[in-house]
C-alpha cells in the first residue's frame, strides 16, 4: 500500500533532521582532526630522540635489561586493543577488533595465553557483551588522548610483564592500533612492545668503522631504568594519536556518507510527495466533475 501525503512529509522532515545532525557531527570531526594530526606530529621528533637514545644505550653497553631480554619459551602474552569511545565512525571500531581477533587467533596456534587490555568504550562493550575476561581497561579520551594516560597505561603493562607468569604476568606485550596514512586510508597495524626491540632504520656498520665511545652515568642499567619507561609510554602515546586521528577521519567520512544519503532520500521523498499530491489533486478535480455532471444530469431528468 503505497504511503500518503501526510506520512511522506512527516518521513521527509524526519529525514530532515537527521540531515542536520549528520552534517553538524561532520563540521565538528572536520574541525578536530586537524588538531589530531598536529598533535601527532608534534609527538614525531621527541618519539625519534628518544629512540635514539634508547638505541644508543642498549647497542653499545652490554646489560640485559628486563626490558630488552627475551624470555624462552613464552607462554602468555599480554594484548592492548586501542579502540574508540564512540560510535559513528564507519567501520573504524570493528576493523581494528577484527585484527585484534587475528592476532589473538595466531598467539593462540602458538599455545600462548592472551591477556586482555582494552582502551576505549568500544572494544570494552565487544568483549564484555561475549563474556571475555578483560586484564585492565581504559576510557573517555579515545579522541583526545593525553601523554598522562598513556604513562598510566604503560606503567601497567610494564607491571604486568615484570611479573612472573606463575603470578599472572607476561612474557610477551602486543599493541592492536589504527595507523592513520591519510584522510581516505586508515589501516588497522600490529606492533610487539615489550621485549622492546630498537631499530634506528640506519645500515649496519662496516666491520671497519669506528664506533662512538658512550660513558653512562651513573651507569648503563640506571640510564635503561630511566629511558625505557619513557620509551614505552611515548610508543603508546604514538598509538593513540594515530588512533585518535584515524577515528576522526573515519567519523567525518561515514558523517559525510549520512548526510549525502539523506539528502538522496529527501529528495525521492519530495518527488513521491508531489507525485501524492498531484494525484490527490487530480482525483477531487475528477470528483468535482463527476459531482458537476451528475447534477446536470439530474436537471435535464427533471425537466
Amino acid at each position: 500500500m503505497p504511503a500518503s501525503l501526510r506520512q511522506l512529509r512527516e518521513r521527509r522532515a524526519s529525514v530532515s533532521t537527521i540531515k542536520k545532525l549528520t552534517r553538524a557531527m561532520e563540521l565538528i570531526a572536520a574541525s578536530r582532526i586537524v588538531k589530531a594530526q598536529q598533535r601527532a606530529q608534534a609527538a614525531g621528533p621527541y618519539a625519534r630522540e628518544l629512540t635514539r637514545a634508547v638505541s644508543a644505550v642498549a647497542t653499545f653497553s652490554n646489560v640485559d635489561h628486563p626490558l630488552t631480554t627475551e624470555k624462552p619459551n613464552p607462554k602468555r602474552a599480554a594484548v592492548l586493543l586501542i579502540t574508540s569511545d564512540r560510535g559513528q565512525a564507519g567501520a573504524y571500531s570493528s576493523s581494528v577488533i577484527r585484527e585484534g581477533e587475528r592476532l589473538n587467533q595466531l598467539l593462540r596456534e602458538d599455545e600462548k595465553e592472551i591477556a586482555s587490555f582494552i582502551s576505549g568504550r568500544k572494544g570494552i562493550a565487544y568483549y564484555t557483551f561475549r563474556q571475555r575476561e578483560l586484564a585492565q581497561s581504559w576510557s573517555g579520551d579515545s579522541d583526545a588522548p593525553s601523554f598522562a594516560r598513556a604513562r598510566e597505561i604503560a606503567d601497567a603493562l610494564i607491571e604486568t610483564f615484570l611479573t612472573p607468569t606463575e603470578e599472572g604476568g607476561v612474557d610477551e606485550i602486543h599493541v592492536v592500533f589504527t595507523r592513520f596514512v591519510s584522510m581516505l586510508t586508515q589501516r588497522p597495524d600490529v606492533i610487539r612492545l615489550l621485549p622492546l626491540e630498537v631499530v634506528e632504520g640506519e645500515e649496519a656498520p662496516e666491520p671497519d668503522d669506528v664506533l662512538p665511545l658512550y660513558e653512562f652515568e651513573p651507569s648503563a642499567e640506571d640510564v635503561l631504568d630511566g629511558l625505557l619507561p619513557k620509551y614505552v609510554a611515548s610508543r603508546i602515546h604514538y598509538c593513540m594519536l594515530q588512533a585518535a586521528a584515524s577515528e576522526l577521519a573515519s567519523r567525518q567520512r561515514a558523517m559525510k556518507s549520512a548526510t549525502d544519503n539523506a539528502q538522496d532520500l529527501i529528495e525521492r521523498l519530495t518527488r513521491e510527495a508531489n507525485q501524492a499530491r498531484q494525484a490527490q489533486i487530480t482525483q477531487e478535480i475528477s470528483e468535482i466533475v463527476g459531482g458537476a455532471g451528475a447534477l446536470a444530469d439530474a436537471s435535464a431528468g427533471s425537466e
